[in-house]
């Protein structure tokens, strides 16, 4: 039994507890928020690739009764017409199709079914340095206190403290030109379809709504910004905020409009990055997964479904291989299909955000690839693959 110190109380650093629990490891989540830091964040679809991978630790039932059915999503362009539709990756052989779920909702019961597991969490714990010898690692934290265990793994997210120990020159994350933002809302009613996430690739902004079962809406929007905001850069109030986006999408033939205005509480924009690639992902007894190794870009909608099959791998590793080989077979399994994920995800985000010119190209080749649909579909990859839990690992 290895003791595995764990940084970071998210997706990753949750599930990669209760995995590593379950095999019969010791794993310790050390978060640096106190317990009552819930309620942040808007919402995220998970994958079936990502509900396949929780199935062996009977998770893949908690998240489905936090969220609802998403199977499919629809796409088109700011003249108001629906293009086409098509599946949002599955079903399962059960029928599990993908899930929208409020990130709160998850974060919250991942956290309570860790702990009622026997998962030990120590709230308020930020890390901020970490060294190791041959035999064991000791991470520090803000107070002064310290832990020792086999392993730390770092599931610190994208301004990782754990990368940074790693690899002092590590890349900075790269920005993507996009402002994200969103909200939910019971004032609009929509005649739409339960569970359809409606896509709309405007002249001014990407707008995607999705209509809960109980009727409400939930909603997103990707708006350009050619330069990446800095803690300097003014933050817009809530009424300037609303401004914005209504006159981005004025030009619209969308019910964006209507529903952003009838949204009592927009969320406060912020940027988007990604890692096309990281050159350290572990040294010795210390490495990091999910978005501290390789952030995506929400367009790929694969952010979490990263997070889970990482905590799955790496427990597979720690099941099957000794801890001094676990990380690096861990990176041999994981580094090609992540870095082709974050890829695909640059190339979808940027028909979001291409300026006039590419915006008239970018509709045209929205509208053909349409009409010519029947070919394969490049984000396939992501939500097709399967992780064999069973299947022993090997270095």
């Amino acid at each position: 039994m290895s003791r595995v110190l764990i940084a970071g109380g998210g997706i990753a650093g949750t599930i990669t507890a209760i995995a590593l629990h379950e095999v019969g490891h010791e794993p310790v989540l050390f978060e640096a928020y106190d317990r009552t830091a819930e309620g942040v964040g808007a919402f995220l679809t998970l994958a079936v690739n990502g509900l396949d991978a929780l199935a062996p630790f009977g998770l893949k039932d908690l998240v489905k009764r936090l969220g609802f059915d998403t199977p499919r999503m629809s796409i088109g362009l700011g003249d108001g017409k629906r293009r086409a539709e098509f599946p949002l990756g599955g079903p399962l052989p059960d029928g599990t199709v993908s899930q929208t779920v409020r990130r709160s909702d998850l974060y919250v019961a991942l956290r309570d079914e860790a702990a009622r597991r026997g998962v030990r969490t120590e709230f308020g714990r930020r890390l901020t340095d970490a060294s190791q010898t041959s035999a064991e690692v000791t991470a520090v934290f803000a107070d002064g206190s310290s832990e020792s265990g086999d392993l730390l793994i770092g599931a610190d997210g994208l301004r990782s403290t754990v990368r940074r120990i790693l690899d002092p020159a590590a890349p900075a994350p790269r920005y993507v030109p996009l402002l994200n933002t969103g909200g939910f809302t019971t004032a609009v009613r929509l005649d739409d379809e339960s569970g359809v996430m409606h896509m709309v690739f405007g002249r001014k902004v990407f707008f995607a709504h999705v209509v809960h079962p109980d009727g409400s809406v939930w909603w997103f929007a990707n708006v350009p910004r050619a330069t990446e905001p800095t803690p300097s850069s003014p933050v817009p109030s809530a009424a300037e905020w609303r401004a914005e986006l209504l006159d981005l999408v004025r030009g619209d033939r969308t019910r964006a409009a209507e529903i952003i205005g009838a949204t009592e509480h927009l969320y406060a924009p912020w940027p988007t990055y990604d890692f096309p690639s990281l050159p350290v992902w572990h040294r010795g007894r210390i490495g990091i997964i999910g978005d501290a190794a390789h952030a995506t870009s929400p367009a790929a909608g694969q952010g979490a479904s990263m997070a889970i099959e990482d905590a799955v791998t790496l427990a597979q590793c720690l099941r099957d291989v000794a801890p001094a080989a676990a990380l690096s077979t861990f990176e041999a399994l994981r580094r090609s299909r992540v870095e082709a994920v974050v890829a695909q995800g640059k190339r979808n985000g940027d028909d979001k955000s291409p300026g006039f010119f590419g915006r008239v190209v970018r509709d045209f080749f929205i509208r053909r690839t349409i009409r010519n649909a029947g070919g394969e579909d490049p984000n396939a990859f992501m939500w097709n693959h399967r992780i064999d839990w069973a299947a022993p690992v090997s270095v």
